[in-house]
């Protein structure tokens, strides 16, 4: 058995690696949006479409960070972002997403608490599609396929999924209209959905999807709140106003116990199909 120096026992600890991931991937992120943005500002592009090219960007930029990190670091082909399957993953994604939205709002609109105001032309979902895919590739890559993938290989699935879980949660106490139901609200429809989603699939464009949908239908499509952030343009103006428990309140639908509901459910059936796949990783003790 070859026994490791300090060097790269120290390298090899998964904090370590969580660590110089982050660095190097938000490192490579925030330099190129800093660029990219200069550059757009020289063109005489509508801002909409500004905002579109910079996203995408952002994304690509993420995913290369991601990669690159990985190939080398760990010397191996980074299968968690292959494209096989990839539009098996995206329709399925996207579809578990909106249907889990849809419900939540369903419930608001059953109670008398969602009234559609106007309908806006086709264009004013450009800039929520951008926040929207924007923020799940960056987020996903960043929770998913840093800190749970790491922390996985090390404690197990379980462990990992339930810190990968609160950190998540903990990440959106400082948005607007945030508290510590919030984010246990986060923690458990998305931080352990989207984790189980990954655990099931072992590629990063399932859960990439399911929060894409979840939140352009929340924001681009539905016009409430995510995640407490001002409300962007979206294709319905709406009103919502009733229960805190029901919306969300300040927070939006992601803070109601409906959201809650339907998404426990999503996430027991991906555990469910990952036990019976055989797909849970034990922590080294136990292996």
């Amino acid at each position: 058995m070859q026994t490791l120096t300090t060097k790269q026992k120290i390298f090899n600890f998964p904090l370590t690696k969580i660590i110089l991931a982050l660095i190097v991937t938000m490192a490579l992120v925030i330099i190129g949006q800093q660029i990219i943005g200069k550059l757009l500002g020289l063109t005489t592009l509508d801002r909409n479409y500004r905002n579109l090219i910079k996203g995408f960007c952002v994304s690509v930029l993420a995913l290369t960070g991601y990669i690159l990190f990985f190939k080398y670091y760990e010397k191996r082909k980074v299968t968690e972002l292959a494209t096989n399957g990839l539009a098996k993953n995206l329709i399925i994604g996207i579809l578990i997403g909106v249907v889990l939205q849809s419900l939540t709002i369903l419930v608001i609109y059953a109670t008398g608490s969602f009234n559609i105001v106007a309908v806006n032309p086709v264009s004013f979902i450009i800039i929520p599609v951008t926040v929207a895919f924007t923020a799940a590739i960056l987020e996903e890559i960043l929770i998913r396929g840093i800190l749970f993938r790491v922390l996985e290989e090390k404690v197990g699935s379980y462990i990992a999924l339930a810190l990968s879980a609160i950190i998540f949660g903990a990440l959106h106490l400082s948005n607007p209209g945030a508290n510590l139901v919030s984010a246990l609200c986060v923690s458990i429809e998305a931080g352990i959905l989207l984790g189980a989603a990954f655990m099931y699939s072992r590629n990063l464009w399932f859960p990439i999807a399911i929060h894409f949908a979840w939140n352009f239908m929340q924001s681009g499509i539905f016009g409430a709140i995510t995640s407490g952030n001002e409300k962007a343009e979206s294709l319905l103006v709406t009103k919502i106003q009733g229960s805190v428990w029901i919306t969300g309140g300040e927070f939006g639908p992601e803070g109601s116990f409906q959201a809650i509901i339907f998404c426990s459910i999503a996430s027991v059936i991906l555990l469910y199909l990952c036990h019976k796949e055989n797909k849970i990783v034990k922590p080294y003790w136990k292996k």
